[in-house]
């Protein structure tokens, strides 16, 4: 499980990947700030990029998209194991470019 925080992703707010957890498929969890917590929303990569639980407001939805879309194999990866250390996919994330 690692915690991204905003100087990693180019993100506003931090976000959360993890290996595989629970029934559902491949999530990411958006925190409120800068700290990992609390979370405020949780989104699906598949089949497409939604919210699932909880609210981001349409900016933060689209930047949150973004950045998954850039990081969508490694997030993936990560969550299936077939990126075992935390620390390789830390390295292998993108951050969202500016502007």
């Amino acid at each position: 499980m690692a915690n991204v925080h905003p100087k990693r992703s180019g993100l506003p707010f931090s976000v959360y990947i993890s290996e595989k957890q629970g029934r559902h498929d491949v999530r990411v969890k958006v925190a409120a700030g800068p700290k990992a917590l609390p979370f405020v929303a949780s989104v699906a990569l598949r089949p497409t990029i939604e919210v699932v639980e909880g609210n981001l407001s349409p900016a933060d939805f689209e930047l949150v998209r973004r950045w998954i879309e850039l990081n969508r194999d490694v997030i993936i990866g990560y969550w299936d194991r077939t990126i075992e250390d935390t620390v390789d996919a830390l390295t292998a994330l993108k951050p969202l470019p500016k502007g």
